[in-house]
């Protein structure tokens, strides 16, 4: 067993399941296992890239067009960097860049680029308060994203008068799990915390305990928003959190403070 660092909460023998895709479930995981904390992953979303159309390759030959590019998660941030790969021997230069979040604007910033993110928050109301979209009247704006998503930035740029161009990169689905290993996680493991960083994977867990029968909802649920969180109380969940941030130590550190108590008081283990 991993025995954590004096500086790092301990959560020695506390069970987590971790409900992101990979990679960012495994590096979580293991933050969480650098504090003692054992760990469980299961992804309920998952992403492929779809395949190239005439429409995205045009998007991505103009990209030098574009005033404004925006990616809204770290994987879209990997699949347009791919892409600009293919087709510019290098980056044009005299765009704005922008990431939703600080995760988002490290894939962005390995590759070179000058990011702007909002100085604090990470969702997409953050990212609009930036001053340099306040007022884009007539600049083109291309957003990277999955197929489908929240139309929050385009509707909104597009009402501050902006040229607004989405560029799907991939799709998002769930994954078919069977019963066995939906008990293994649910059931055997019996997490006592649930993370789950999106409103698509919060719904898929509230599907997924409907079909399995599972109860889960007195569990500590950790949700990247407030507007996730309230989903989660509709839907049941006693203890829905949102953390500080959604860098890993910040999540596990929140855990750890919601399960503790934030004056350092000991929680009853099971």
């Amino acid at each position: 067993m991993v025995t954590p660092h004096a500086d790092q909460p301990d959560l020695t023998g506390r069970r987590v399941l971790i409900c992101r895709p990979e990679p960012e479930a495994g590096r979580l995981a293991r933050a969480f296992e650098s504090a003692g904390a054992e760990t469980r992953i299961l992804p309920l979303i998952d992403r492929e890239p779809l395949p190239e159309t005439p429409e995205n390759r045009t998007t991505i030959l103009n990209l030098d067009q574009f005033t404004h590019v925006i990616a809204v998660s770290p994987y879209a941030a990997r699949r347009l960097l791919e892409e600009i790969d293919t087709w510019w021997p290098q980056i044009p230069m005299g765009i704005r860049w922008y990431a939703v979040g600080a995760g988002t604007a490290a894939v962005l910033a390995g590759h070179g680029l000058s990011v702007r993110r909002p100085a604090s928050g990470w969702t997409s109301e953050a990212l609009l308060e930036l001053p340099s979209l306040a007022r884009p009247d007539g600049e083109r704006v291309l957003i990277a994203r999955g197929e489908d998503g929240r139309e929050l930035i385009r509707q909104t740029l597009e009402s501050r008068g902006a040229r607004v161009t989405l560029l799907p990169l991939y799709r998002r689905f769930c994954p078919d799990y069977s019963q066995k290993e939906v008990n293994l996680a649910l059931e055997e493991f019996a997490p006592e915390v649930i993370v789950a960083l999106s409103g698509e994977t919060l719904n898929n867990l509230i599907a997924l305990c409907a079909k399995s029968g599972h109860n889960l909802y007195d569990r500590l649920l950790i949700v990247p928003a407030e507007r996730v969180a309230q989903t989660a109380r509709e839907a049941g969940f006693e203890e829905p959190c949102v953390p500080g941030s959604l860098a890993d130590n910040d999540i596990v550190a929140t855990v750890a403070a919601q399960l503790y108590g934030r004056n350092g008081g000991a929680a009853n283990k099971t």
